[in-house]
């Protein structure tokens, strides 16, 4: 029982240090100068994309974001990308 506590409380850890890191990485990105958590900014908030993108494989919307395809075309690299939409996918 001991080991299946000890798991389950590093999974917590680890899910909140990705979740604070991530969110570190939009700030980072410069995704906070149009996006916030809770209220829309210049475009829509993140837990409403997350809401809309829930479904969308997370390549795809890289995709987009690289061509410039409804939203300003992103010049980050793939994989702070993919991590950026998982993220957003999460909440």
């Amino acid at each position: 029982m001991k080991k299946v506590a000890m798991i389950v409380a590093a999974a917590g850890l680890l899910m909140a240090g990705t979740a604070q890191a991530s969110a570190d990485l939009a700030d980072k990105s410069g995704c906070n100068k149009c996006h916030a958590m809770d209220t829309k900014k210049m475009g829509p908030s993140y837990k409403d994309m997350g809401k809309k993108l829930k479904g969308a494989k997370a390549e795809d919307v890289v995709a987009k974001l690289k061509e410039g395809k409804g939203h300003p075309k992103q010049a980050q690299s793939d994989a702070d990308l993919m991590t950026l939409t998982k993220w957003i996918q999460s909440l």
